[in-house]
C-alpha cells in the first residue's frame, strides 16, 4: 500500500445483518479492496449474537488492517425494543475499532446517501447502482455490505471535516 494511502472500514450496523466495507483511499482515487455481511446467530441469547459480533468484527480490523473507521448512525424507529437492540449492536460496532486503536467517525444515513447518490432521501437500489459505479470492482452481495461502503466513501468525502471534529472535543 502507498504511504499516501488510507485504508477506510465503513460499518453499517446492525443486530441481524452488520455490512462492513474496505477502501483504499490515495487523494481523490477510491479503490474497492473488500467486503461482507456479519450475520450473528438469530436465536442465540443477546450476549453471544453481541460477542459473535465483536469477534467478527475483530477479525475483519485485524486481517484488512484499516487506520480509519465509519460507523452510520442509528435511525431510530417506532419500536423502543428494536431500537434498544439496535443500538446495542451499534455500541458494539463502535467499541471494536476503537478498541483497535482506530479513529472512528459517524455519519447520518441522510449524509451518506447525500454524498453517494447526491441526494439524501435516495433508495438502497440507487445506493448500490452509485457504488458499482463509484467502485467498480466492489462485489457486494447484500445491501448491507453495500450501505457499508456507501460509508466508507463517505467517510474519503469528508474525513477532513471529521477529524477536525474530533480535534475540537
Amino acid at each position: 500500500m502507498d504511504l499516501n494511502t488510507i485504508r477506510i472500514l465503513g460499518l453499517d450496523p446492525g443486530l441481524r445483518r452488520t455490512g462492513w466495507g474496505v477502501i483504499d483511499v490515495t487523494g481523490s482515487r477510491l479503490a474497492f479492496v473488500a467486503c461482507g455481511t456479519i450475520l450473528p446467530p438469530e436465536q442465540a441469547p443477546m450476549g453471544e449474537r453481541l460477542a459473535h459480533l465483536h469477534r467478527e468484527l475483530l477479525g475483519v480490523i485485524e486481517h484488512f488492517s484499516p487506520q480509519e473507521a465509519a460507523v452510520e448512525e442509528t435511525f431510530v424507529n417506532m419500536n423502543p425494543s428494536s431500537t434498544l437492540k439496535l443500538g446495542q449492536a451499534r455500541g458494539v460496532v463502535l467499541l471494536a475499532p476503537a478498541q483497535m486503536g482506530l479513529p472512528v467517525a459517524e455519519y447520518a444515513a441522510l449524509l451518506v446517501k447525500k454524498s453517494v447518490v447526491g441526494a439524501g432521501r435516495a433508495e438502497k437500489a440507487q445506493v448500490r447502482m452509485m457504488i458499482g459505479i463509484l467502485l467498480p470492482k466492489a462485489t457486494p452481495e447484500t445491501e448491507d455490505a453495500s450501505d457499508a461502503l456507501a460509508v466508507a466513501v463517505t467517510h474519503a468525502h469528508h474525513r477532513g471535516a471529521a477529524a477536525r471534529a474530533r480535534a475540537a472535543l
